[in-house]
C-alpha cells in the first residue's frame, strides 16, 4: 500500500507539472431530470429519477491522436513504463493505430490522467447515460423501438474490424459516437453492480471496497445499456480491451444565488 500510494503521489504530481495543452471540443449539456436504467438506492424499488446537473462533455472520444501527444507530454503512462497496478499486460499493446480512430487498450488510471490532464475528468454513469440517450434530433429518444433497433445492430456486428475515426453526425446535444463506435470508461465504473451476475458473487469485500452493494436493472428493455453495465461491472480499473475507449466530462461551476 505504501508503495501505490508513492505511486500515485508521483503520477499527480508529473501531471501537476504538464498539460497536455489540447484545445479539447466540449459541449455544454443542460442537465434535469432523467430516468436512469438503474434505482438510485440499494433498494430495487428505489426511484429510478435524477436531477442531473449541468455538464461539459467531449464530442467525441479521444483520439488515438490526441492520446500520443498526452504520453509525449506524460511519458510515465507509455507502454513499458507506466507501473502494473495501474495497467496490465495488455495496456496499448497495438498502439497507436490510425490518428483520429479512438484511443483504445487503455486502462481506466491512463484514462482518468488524461482528463486531468487538461482540467477534466471521467463522466459518471449517469451523465453518461444521460448523453447517451439522444438521438439526431431529440434529447430522449429511448422510447422509440426502431432506435433501440438501430443501437442494438452495433452490438450483433462481429469485433475485430478496424475502428473508424470518430465523428459522424451528432446527436441531439451536439454529441457524436456515443453509440456504435466503442464502449467507454466512467468514472464510478467499479459501482455499477448487477444483482445476481457480478464481481461481488462469492465475493462480499469488493462491494465494500466499492461502496455501492448491489443494483438491480429497472428497464431491462434497454438492452444496450444494460449491456454496457455488464461490461463495466466486470471490468478492473487496470483492465483495457481493443474496443473501450473514453471520453471527458468538466464540471460546470454553479451559481451560488
Amino acid at each position: 500500500m505504501k508503495r501505490l500510494a508513492a505511486l500515485s503521489i508521483a503520477f499527480a504530481c508529473a501531471l501537476a507539472g504538464a498539460s497536455t495543452a489540447q484545445a479539447a471540443d466540449y459541449v455544454r449539456l443542460p442537465g434535469g431530470k432523467f430516468d436512469s436504467v438503474l434505482p438510485q438506492g440499494s433498494s430495487p424499488s428505489a426511484s429510478t429519477t435524477v436531477d442531473v446537473a449541468p455538464f461539459m462533455l467531449r464530442r467525441t472520444p479521444v483520439t488515438v491522436a490526441q492520446f500520443t501527444a498526452f504520453l509525449r507530454s506524460h511519458p510515465i503512462w507509455l507502454r513499458g513504463r507506466v507501473p502494473e497496478v495501474f495497467a496490465e499486460k495488455a495496456y496499448l499493446r497495438h498502439f497507436p493505430g490510425p490518428a483520429q480512430s479512438p484511443a483504445v487498450e487503455v486502462s481506466w488510471f491512463a484514462a482518468k490522467a488524461y482528463c486531468e490532464s487538461e482540467n477534466a475528468r471521467l463522466p459518471t454513469w449517469i451523465e453518461w447515460e444521460f448523453a447517451a440517450a439522444a438521438d439526431e434530433t431529440r434529447r430522449d429518444a429511448r422510447s422509440d423501438p426502431a432506435w433501440r433497433r438501430r443501437i442494438l445492430a452495433w452490438y450483433e456486428q462481429p469485433t475485430g474490424s478496424a475502428l473508424a475515426a470518430v465523428g459522424g453526425t451528432p446527436n441531439a446535444y451536439g454529441v457524436s459516437n456515443m453509440h456504435g463506435l466503442v464502449w467507454e470508461w466512467v468514472e464510478d465504473f467499479n459501482a455499477l453492480f448487477i444483482a445476481g451476475d457480478s464481481r461481488t458473487q462469492g465475493d462480499p469485500d469488493i462491494a465494500k471496497f466499492c461502496g455501492a452493494g448491489a443494483l438491480n436493472i429497472v428497464d431491462r428493455d434497454s438492452y444496450a445499456v444494460v449491456m454496457r453495465i455488464a461490461l463495466l461491472s466486470s471490468l478492473n480499473a487496470t483492465d483495457t480491451t481493443g474496443t473501450l475507449g473514453f471520453r471527458c466530462a468538466q464540471t460546470i461551476d454553479q451559481d451560488p444565488s
